[in-house]
Protein backbone atom coordinates (compact mmCIF):
# COMPACT_ATOMS: atom_id res chain seq x y z
CA UNK A 1 0.00 0.00 0.00
CA UNK A 2 2.76 2.46 0.68
CA UNK A 3 4.45 1.71 -2.93
CA UNK A 4 1.21 2.28 -4.23
CA UNK A 5 0.46 5.87 -2.76
CA UNK A 6 3.50 6.93 -3.45
CA UNK A 7 3.48 6.10 -7.38
CA UNK A 8 0.08 7.55 -7.51
CA UNK A 9 1.09 10.67 -5.56
CA UNK A 10 4.47 10.63 -7.75
CA UNK A 11 2.40 10.84 -11.18
CA UNK A 12 -0.40 12.93 -9.96
CA UNK A 13 2.57 15.76 -8.26
CA UNK A 14 4.37 15.62 -11.47
CA UNK A 15 1.39 15.81 -13.83
CA UNK A 16 -0.66 18.62 -11.99
CA UNK A 17 1.61 19.71 -9.28
CA UNK A 18 2.11 19.25 -5.74
CA UNK A 19 0.28 22.51 -4.57
CA UNK A 20 -2.96 21.47 -7.06
CA UNK A 21 -2.95 18.25 -5.25
CA UNK A 22 -5.19 17.10 -3.08
CA UNK A 23 -4.58 14.57 -0.69
CA UNK A 24 -8.53 13.05 -1.68
CA UNK A 25 -7.17 13.07 -5.23
CA UNK A 26 -4.10 10.58 -4.18
CA UNK A 27 -6.20 8.26 -2.34
CA UNK A 28 -9.17 8.41 -4.72
CA UNK A 29 -6.54 7.46 -7.12
CA UNK A 30 -4.63 4.40 -5.48
CA UNK A 31 -7.98 2.91 -4.24
CA UNK A 32 -7.39 3.43 -0.19
CA UNK A 33 -8.86 5.54 2.62
CA UNK A 34 -7.62 8.99 4.22
CA UNK A 35 -6.70 6.72 7.34
CA UNK A 36 -5.10 4.25 5.26
CA UNK A 37 -2.52 6.95 3.89
CA UNK A 38 -2.34 8.95 7.24
CA UNK A 39 -1.06 5.32 8.85
CA UNK A 40 1.82 5.03 6.22
CA UNK A 41 2.42 8.81 5.84
CA UNK A 42 1.93 12.13 8.56
CA UNK A 43 0.82 14.41 5.57
CA UNK A 44 1.14 15.59 2.21
CA UNK A 45 4.59 16.81 2.83
CA UNK A 46 5.65 13.88 4.15
CA UNK A 47 4.63 12.12 0.75
CA UNK A 48 6.91 14.71 -1.69
CA UNK A 49 9.61 14.33 1.00
CA UNK A 50 9.48 10.40 0.28
CA UNK A 51 9.44 10.40 -3.94
CA UNK A 52 12.54 12.45 -3.04
CA UNK A 53 14.18 10.33 -0.33
CA UNK A 54 13.94 7.41 -1.93
CA UNK A 55 15.67 8.50 -5.09
CA UNK A 56 18.14 9.91 -3.91
CA UNK A 57 18.79 7.13 -1.02
CA UNK A 58 18.91 4.33 -3.60
CA UNK A 59 21.50 6.76 -6.13
CA UNK A 60 23.57 7.22 -3.07
CA UNK A 61 23.86 3.73 -2.46
CA UNK A 62 24.92 3.02 -6.06
CA UNK A 63 27.38 5.40 -5.95
CA UNK A 64 28.85 3.97 -2.94
CA UNK A 65 28.95 0.30 -3.90
CA UNK A 66 30.70 2.27 -7.33
CA UNK A 67 32.90 4.54 -5.33
CA UNK A 68 34.42 2.06 -3.32
CA UNK A 69 34.65 -0.67 -6.44
CA UNK A 70 37.17 -1.97 -7.90
CA UNK A 71 38.60 -0.33 -11.55
CA UNK A 72 40.06 2.90 -11.82
CA UNK A 73 39.00 6.50 -11.36
CA UNK A 74 38.08 7.47 -14.62
CA UNK A 75 36.61 3.93 -14.75
CA UNK A 76 34.92 4.65 -11.48
CA UNK A 77 33.67 8.09 -12.29
CA UNK A 78 32.24 6.87 -15.84
CA UNK A 79 29.94 4.50 -14.08
CA UNK A 80 29.06 6.87 -11.66
CA UNK A 81 28.11 9.52 -14.21
CA UNK A 82 26.49 6.96 -16.12
CA UNK A 83 24.46 5.28 -13.03
CA UNK A 84 23.01 8.99 -12.14
CA UNK A 85 21.97 9.61 -15.42
CA UNK A 86 20.12 6.14 -15.90
CA UNK A 87 18.53 6.09 -12.55
CA UNK A 88 17.12 10.07 -13.32
CA UNK A 89 15.48 8.81 -16.22
CA UNK A 90 14.02 5.48 -14.97
CA UNK A 91 12.75 7.49 -12.53
CA UNK A 92 11.34 10.81 -14.80
CA UNK A 93 8.75 11.84 -12.71
CA UNK A 94 10.35 11.22 -9.26
CA UNK A 95 13.08 13.92 -10.39
CA UNK A 96 10.26 16.36 -11.98
CA UNK A 97 8.06 16.33 -8.73
CA UNK A 98 11.50 16.73 -6.62
CA UNK A 99 12.63 19.97 -8.90
CA UNK A 100 9.35 21.71 -8.68
CA UNK A 101 8.44 20.76 -5.54
CA UNK A 102 11.43 21.07 -2.99
CA UNK A 103 10.45 24.32 -2.28
CA UNK A 104 7.36 23.59 -0.81
CA UNK A 105 8.49 21.11 2.03
CA UNK A 106 8.41 22.17 5.49
CA UNK A 107 11.70 24.01 6.45
CA UNK A 108 12.81 20.79 8.54
CA UNK A 109 12.52 18.23 5.41
CA UNK A 110 13.63 21.12 2.91
CA UNK A 111 17.29 21.16 5.27
CA UNK A 112 16.98 16.48 5.20
CA UNK A 113 16.88 16.61 1.52
CA UNK A 114 19.52 19.45 1.36
CA UNK A 115 21.70 16.90 3.73
CA UNK A 116 21.00 14.12 1.23
CA UNK A 117 21.82 15.68 -1.85
CA UNK A 118 24.85 16.90 0.09
CA UNK A 119 26.41 13.64 0.96
CA UNK A 120 25.21 12.67 -2.50
CA UNK A 121 27.54 15.42 -4.29
CA UNK A 122 30.80 15.31 -2.01
CA UNK A 123 30.70 11.13 -2.71
CA UNK A 124 30.75 12.35 -6.20
CA UNK A 125 33.79 15.01 -5.57
CA UNK A 126 35.83 12.75 -4.06
CA UNK A 127 36.24 10.96 -6.75
CA UNK A 128 37.24 13.58 -9.23
CA UNK A 129 39.14 15.20 -6.43
CA UNK A 130 40.83 11.19 -6.78
CA UNK A 131 41.20 11.36 -10.36
CA UNK A 132 42.53 15.08 -10.07
CA UNK A 133 45.42 13.72 -7.60
CA UNK A 134 46.65 11.21 -9.25
CA UNK A 135 46.73 13.17 -12.43
CA UNK A 136 43.82 11.16 -14.70
CA UNK A 137 41.67 14.39 -14.33
CA UNK A 138 43.28 17.84 -14.96
CA UNK A 139 43.10 19.91 -11.98
CA UNK A 140 43.11 23.20 -13.29
CA UNK A 141 39.05 23.42 -11.94
CA UNK A 142 37.99 23.15 -8.87
CA UNK A 143 36.22 20.10 -8.45
CA UNK A 144 33.10 21.67 -6.54
CA UNK A 145 33.00 23.08 -10.29
CA UNK A 146 33.14 20.01 -12.22
CA UNK A 147 30.70 18.68 -9.76
CA UNK A 148 28.38 21.23 -10.02
CA UNK A 149 28.43 21.69 -13.78
CA UNK A 150 27.83 17.72 -14.45
CA UNK A 151 24.76 17.87 -11.83
CA UNK A 152 23.63 21.25 -13.25
CA UNK A 153 23.02 19.41 -16.12
CA UNK A 154 21.53 15.96 -14.86
CA UNK A 155 18.76 18.22 -12.92
CA UNK A 156 17.39 19.92 -16.07
CA UNK A 157 16.29 16.11 -17.93
CA UNK A 158 13.06 16.56 -16.41
CA UNK A 159 12.92 19.93 -18.40
CA UNK A 160 13.20 18.86 -21.86
CA UNK A 161 13.30 14.70 -22.38
CA UNK A 162 10.26 12.72 -23.10
CA UNK A 163 10.02 9.05 -23.29
CA UNK A 164 9.88 7.68 -26.82
CA UNK A 165 12.16 10.56 -28.41
CA UNK A 166 14.58 9.91 -31.14
CA UNK A 167 17.40 8.62 -28.50
CA UNK A 168 17.08 6.38 -25.93
CA UNK A 169 17.71 7.23 -22.61
CA UNK A 170 20.77 4.97 -21.94
CA UNK A 171 22.58 6.66 -25.44
CA UNK A 172 21.83 10.38 -23.88
CA UNK A 173 23.53 9.13 -21.03
CA UNK A 174 26.17 7.98 -22.86
CA UNK A 175 26.49 11.46 -24.92
CA UNK A 176 26.05 13.31 -21.66
CA UNK A 177 29.08 11.37 -20.19
CA UNK A 178 31.13 11.38 -22.78
CA UNK A 179 31.32 15.36 -23.05
CA UNK A 180 31.91 15.17 -18.86
CA UNK A 181 34.83 13.29 -19.52
CA UNK A 182 36.04 14.70 -22.83
CA UNK A 183 35.69 18.27 -20.35
CA UNK A 184 37.66 16.44 -17.35
CA UNK A 185 40.53 13.95 -18.75
CA UNK A 186 43.83 15.19 -18.39
CA UNK A 187 45.96 15.90 -21.66
CA UNK A 188 42.45 15.56 -24.12
CA UNK A 189 41.34 19.03 -23.00
CA UNK A 190 42.72 22.71 -22.95
CA UNK A 191 42.84 24.05 -19.06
Amino acid sequence: MQERLIAVATRLFAEKGYEATSVQEIVAAAGVTKGAMYHYYGSKDELLYEIYHRLIDMQTRRLEEIADGPGTVEERVRAAAVDVLNTSFANLEDLTVFFRSTHLLSPERRAAVRAERRRYHERFRALVEEGQADGTFRAGTPADIVVNFFFGTVHQIGAWYRPGGRLKAEEISEHYVGLFLDGLLAGRASA
